[in-house]
């Protein structure tokens, strides 16, 4: 049975990974990653994944980025920018 929690992108619960501990969407799609970390357009977006910009995990013709990827990337990136 499934529950009617509309979770990660508006489907079931169950269709879509979730971080048990925060219950956030573990991935998101591109232009959605593209916007958030980076304020770009949905074209933006898939061109910066194809650049290696954004992680991507490709699961069939389905793009995903994962959340916690693209956060480290983040802090990653602003510890560059204070030691530097």
């Amino acid at each position: 049975m499934k529950s009617n929690y509309k979770g990660c992108g508006g489907l079931e619960h169950d269709e879509r990974i979730t971080n048990m501990a925060t219950g956030e969407c573990a991935t998101i799609s591109v232009p959605e990653a593209g916007k958030r970390y980076y304020g770009l357009s949905r074209n933006g977006s898939y061109e910066a994944a194809k650049r290696g910009e954004i992680l991507v995990i490709q699961v069939g013709r389905l793009q995903r980025v994962p959340v916690a990827a693209m956060d480290r990337k983040m802090e990653q990136a602003g510890e560059r920018e204070a030691v530097g």
